[in-house]
């Protein structure tokens, strides 16, 4: 378990500086460190974000290595510049407002190694404010075949939590803009293509997740989406007609219903709620 990896991470101008902080940091104390931290900025920045990649810049000579993009392009496009720039062949994604667990990298990587395999996830642990606030647990299959049955219905991996090799992502066409979807797409490309992948049974991300997260899940736009995305699905043969039906009419209900309801079919749910961690 000797090999490097890189971090990638995109962040834009409406993070917020203190998250962003937390974020990074996670990442510098893994028990694993990794030798190169990409961090593409999807468009201009608030002051607060550029200070915190400078003192970073400063303190770290030589790990950070800081993209700039003009324009806001969104999480796809973003994703497909950093990893481009990333210098070795294992990427672990990392999100500008979530917590790594301290060892994340070091099981992964373990996991990834013995299992061998393309792709490692994790188990992630929902929470507001604070990790000590949390709030819901999204458990994911842990082995290929399970994560291949699962992929028909929802996605197999928590995508933040993912560990990738850049050789097979690159192979597979990068992710597509598929808007919400961007990761979903890149799995199900992935296994057809062969690449087998594999989640590790334990939370290894700490992920932010607040009302707003739920909003962005809501609305005749995201329905719109969520039809798109199933519609590709089944133009590739990967589900039926009938589970093209069921989900995209499933997905869209649970987009039209209010915030309140939906936060609560997502934590009842959708997700594993937790009694004690």
């Amino acid at each position: 378990m000797n090999e490097n990896y890189s971090v990638l991470m995109s962040v834009y101008i409406k993070e917020n500086p203190e998250y962003f902080k937390e974020a990074v940091d996670s990442i510098l104390n893994q028990t694993v460190k990794t030798n190169d931290f990409v961090i593409v900025c999807d468009g201009p920045l608030n002051q607060g974000l550029n200070k915190v990649i400078a003192d970073y810049v400063t303190t770290y000579s030589g790990l950070f290595n800081v993209y700039r993009l003009e324009h806001n392009m969104g999480l796809a496009k973003a994703l497909n510049h950093g990893i481009l720039q990333c210098k070795n062949n294992i990427i672990a994604r990392m999100d500008s407002d979530d917590i790594s667990a301290p060892d994340r990298m070091e099981k992964q990587l373990r996991a990834m190694e013995e299992q061998g395999v393309d792709i490692v996830g994790s188990n992630i642990i929902e929470f507001t404010e604070s990790i000590d606030n949390t709030k819901a647990e999204r458990v994911v299959p842990e082995t290929w075949q399970e994560m291949y049955d699962f992929a028909a219905k929802r996605s197999p991996f928590n995508h933040p939590s993912v560990m990738y090799k850049k050789e097979a992502v690159v192979d597979s066409g990068l992710y597509e803009d598929y808007r919400y979807f961007e990761d979903y797409n890149l799995w199900v490309t992935m296994f057809c293509k062969g690449y087998k992948g594999y989640n590790v049974q334990e939370n290894l991300v700490y992920m932010r997740a607040g009302e707003d997260m739920y909003k962005r899940r809501g609305g005749i736009s995201y329905v719109g989406c969520i039809f798109r995305f199933q519609y590709h699905l089944r133009r590739l043969g990967f589900i039926g007609t009938l589970s093209f039906l069921t989900s995209a009419v499933g997905r869209s209900v649970v987009s039209l219903v209010p915030n309140s309801v939906r936060v609560l079919i997502y934590k009842k749910i959708l997700r594993l709620s937790l009694i004690h961690i």
